[in-house]
């Protein structure tokens, strides 16, 4: 899954960026051009924080093991 939201809600795994950080990132940019700016000059953002979120529930439910160093390195595990 790209998203952890997926995961929380039953998908295997996920990796990738976090979607409450682009929403937030979008509503400063919407506040920067309703006071004014334009949209032209704000810079390009590019996510600088990927997340691996891991259900153990799933990944039970499916019969696989998750090797230790793999949940060792998971930003969160959800059991």
């Amino acid at each position: 899954m790209g998203f952890r939201e997926f995961t929380t809600v039953g998908g295997l795994m996920s990796y990738g960026t976090s979607l409450s950080n682009a929403y937030h990132q979008a509503g400063v940019n919407a506040a920067r051009i309703l006071k004014g700016e334009k949209p032209a000059d704000l810079p390009v953002m590019q996510p600088t924080k990927f997340e691996l979120v891991i259900n153990l529930k799933t990944v039970r439910a499916l019969g696989f093991t998750m090797p230790a160093g793999v949940l060792a390195i998971a930003d969160e595990v959800i059991e």
